[in-house]
């Protein structure tokens, strides 16, 4: 009965008006909507069956316009708007020159030229009126009363940019330009000149209208590779910006539009029209009398040929840019840093010295085969400075100031060194015949000898036999040589050079080192020469003196303690004993004199010595050099050519370290060092009666009397006192010669090459190995 009962009623509860299970049914409503998804198939069904009115499609049409074209570009420009942030006027970095001056902080020796960087900033009071006019006549007539930008212009670059014309994109205001220049790229988008239009737009309320207008000026592009207006006056007028004239103006004006279809070389009756234009754009704003643009007449520009030229990196002054933009990086400056800062670079060269040491090259090479090729390096011994260099006349080609080369008889001196360390002294008698190494017999020069004799007196004459005798004597024979070397500043590793300096392949080196068997460059052998020159302190050679920005900011001072900035020097290290290095220096003092008569102006004493290559198994010569120090200044002088040939001079006689080298050493030394006062080596220590050293005086300290001179900071006190005589070491053997001086063993590790950055040089197509017979012997030359 249940079940019957449950059935009759779910079959009348579409009908019952009472509760059930399946809820309860108002007799009184009407029926149920459809559900969601059906309501919109129906709709979709009834839209179908009664077509849209034109009238629908059209306000529909246009919401979706203005959508695309009213709502999204609101919401990108606020968008944009917040979201750019616009510098300070000051703060915009735009590419300048970098100026590289002399020690003098005047003489400009090169610049360092970005793509875009010849500007030279200039304050809107130096542009005269005139030609501030004339440029917005050409270019913005509305400029002190737009909003910084144009929206019709916007308008025809979207048209443009939408029908793909040639020239979308044109329609810029000044703010609009500048802006493009110094914050876009130059592409041809409409995004682009969204960007451009918003950033203008917002620039145009925070900077003052002078402020971009001078902005514009610095930085707009004129033709002929000027960047800013005082490049382009300089470039077509040869006259700085405030005297530019009313027409001279207009021609700068006038070409901004497009540089390259207006260059006057080219194309000189367009450029006339655009200047008329511009004339009359001024008489239409009212700042021309109608008189006056009639009395106008076009000036002239200079032709291409007579542009003036920038000092920049052709001459022999490209090798000193090289090292200094080096220097710079090592010392943590940016591309950034040395493109945008307008960088005033003042440089360790001498202006005296290093004009000397280039026009005495040319002078001496001028009659000599085409072929030879010389370098000069000039080191202040007492700081390390660079005070000379040269490398070669082109600048922009190899520089032989970083050529691995091999040195000859002047790398002699440091066996003397090594011979010292180990307690041998430079009175040593030691026989000079034929000495036989590995089958090989090593011989002097024209076979010349003297006997036993002195170190001293060997080193004057150049014996390579007595030197070879003690380099076979000494404890770890060559490695002694070549630690001795290192210490004085032949960097362990050179750019370009896979193994380890002075040393066979890597491994140990051979007997002829001391013949100069290895490769080193000049300026590693001014440097090694200088540290003798100092008692044996080593000084990292270096460029770079000062760095400061355009607008004043220090970025590196290496020079009075308390005005230091940027990355230092490492200090200087004692690395050889300087009674080691004072006796070597005497060793060394008799050598200019003797090798045809080099010795110094005003009898200057010098230390120096020569050396000479051979040419693989010929009898002819390949490099010669000369290398000798004062006090005040060591210079390295080597002479030699390109590819491994004869060396002769232009008589056709062979050339030898005391020919030609010597000659280019004593002039460059004498022009540096003229008008400086005559200074005196220091006296090494000698030996007491029980063996011990008696150590020198020390020199006096910077100031007092008989202190060091330096030539870039010559004292502004009292005449310095004279130094103590210099004692010359003994020509011949004495009969009984002193006691042996036992030095002790030096603690001074042996430091890494010098941090100093420089360029990469092959090997030369020789092999290091053209040693024997006879490498190096100069004869005393």
């Amino acid at each position: 009965m249940v079940v019957a009962s449950e059935g009759g009623r779910r079959r009348s509860d579409a009908e019952a008006p009472y509760s059930s299970i399946a809820g309860f049914k108002d007799p009184l409503r009407r029926d149920q909507p459809p559900r969601k998804g059906a309501a919109r198939r129906a709709q979709a069904a009834r839209l179908a069956a009664e077509p849209r009115t034109r009238g629908q499609r059209i306000r529909r049409l246009l919401l979706a316009l203005f959508v695309i074209f009213v709502c999204v570009p609101t919401l990108l420009f606020v968008a944009i708007y917040w979201s750019s942030e616009i510098p300070e006027p000051a703060e915009v970095a735009v590419e300048q020159p970098a100026t590289v001056l002399a020690s003098d902080g005047t003489t400009v020796l090169t610049k360092f030229i970005p793509p875009k960087g010849n500007r030279i900033p200039i304050p809107l009071t130096d542009v005269p009126m005139p030609v501030r006019d004339a440029v917005l006549a050409a270019e913005d007539r509305n400029f002190y009363t737009n909003p910084g930008y144009s929206t019709s212009g916007f308008l025809r670059a979207a048209r443009d940019n939408l029908l793909g014309h040639d020239n979308a994109g044109g329609g810029s205001t000044i703010t609009q330009q500048y802006v493009k220049n110094a914050f876009l790229t130059s592409e041809r988008t409409l995004t682009r000149k969204m960007r451009e239009l918003i950033i203008a737009a917002k620039m145009a309320r925070q900077w003052s209208k002078d402020e971009i207008l001078a902005a514009y000026l610095n930085t707009i592009y004129y033709g002929r590779g000027a960047y800013g207006i005082a490049a382009a006056a300089k470039t077509y007028f040869d006259k700085p910006v405030p005297e530019l004239t009313l027409a001279e103006g207009a021609v700068l004006a006038a070409v901004i539009r497009s540089p390259s279809v207006l260059d006057p070389e080219n194309h000189p009756d367009q450029l006339r029209a655009r200047w008329q234009y511009v004339l009359d754009g001024m008489v239409e704003m009212q700042v021309l009398a109608p008189g006056d643009r009639d009395a106008t007449v076009f000036p002239p520009i200079i032709p291409l040929p007579d542009i003036p030229a920038e000092p920049v990196a052709l001459g022999p002054e490209g090798h000193i840019r090289t090292q200094v933009l080096r220097e710079l990086r090592a010392a943590g400056l940016t591309d950034a840093d040395i493109n945008t800062g307008a960088l005033q670079i003042t440089t360790t060269i001498d202006p005296v010295a290093q004009a000397g040491a280039v026009d005495t090259v040319r002078q001496r090479l001028e009659w000599q085969p085409p072929e030879l090729r010389a370098a000069v390096v000039s080191i202040d011994p007492r700081s390390g400075a660079v005070r000379a260099y040269y490398g070669g006349e082109n600048g922009a080609g190899f520089d032989f100031a970083q050529a691995p080369l091999q040195t000859g008889s002047s790398f002699k001196v440091f066996a003397l060194v090594a011979a010292q360390r180990q307690g041998i002294p430079t009175t040593r008698a030691i026989d000079s015949s034929p000495v036989v190494d590995r089958g090989t017999t090593i011989t002097n020069a024209d076979g010349d000898s003297c006997g036993q004799c002195a170190l001293t007196e060997a080193l004057k004459r150049s014996l390579n036999t007595s030197f070879y005798r003690l380099t076979m004597m000494l404890a770890d024979g060559p490695r002694s040589v070549a630690e001795a070397a290192h210490l004085a500043g032949i960097p362990e590793y050179i750019p370009g050079l896979a193994d380890r300096t002075l040393t066979e392949a890597g491994k140990a080196p051979l007997n002829g080192i001391v013949l100069g068997q290895y490769l080193v460059r000049p300026l590693d052998m001014a440097s090694a020469y200088a540290t003798l020159a100092a008692s044996g302190v080593y000084h990292q050679p270096h460029f770079v003196q000062r760095v400061s920005t355009g607008d004043g900011r220090v970025l590196l001072d290496r020079g009075a303690p308390e005005n230091r900035a940027g990355a230092q020097l490492p200090k200087p290290e004692q690395r050889i004993i300087a009674s080691i290095a004072d006796a070597t220096t005497q060793a060394m003092t008799p050598i200019a004199n003797y090798s045809n008569g080099h010795g110094l102006a005003e009898g200057r004493p010098s230390a120096a010595k020569t050396g000479t290559t051979q040419l693989g198994e010929t009898k002819d010569n390949k490099d010669a050099w000369m290398i000798g120090y004062t006090p005040s200044l060591s210079t390295a002088v080597w002479v030699g050519t390109e590819q491994p040939q004869p060396l002769r001079s232009g008589r056709g006689g062979a050339i030898w370290g005391s020919g030609l080298p010597s000659d280019i050493w004593k002039q460059v030394m004498d022009n540096a060092l003229a008008g400086t006062p005559v200074e005196q080596f220091p006296t090494p220590a000698l030996p007491s009666r029980g063996g011990s050293l008696v150590p020198a005086p020390a020199p006096a300290a910077p100031g007092g009397g008989g202190g060091p001179y330096d030539i870039l900071n010559p004292p502004t006190n009292a005449p310095r006192s004279p130094a103590p005589d210099i004692i010359s070491p003994p020509t011949t053997t004495p009969r009984n010669p002193p006691p042996d001086i036992i030095s002790p063993p030096t603690t001074t590790p042996r430091n890494p090459a010098p941090v100093i950055i420089i360029p990469p040089a092959p090997r030369p197509s020789s092999a290091p190995g053209e040693l024997f017979p006879g490498l190096g012997g100069d004869g005393g030359g």
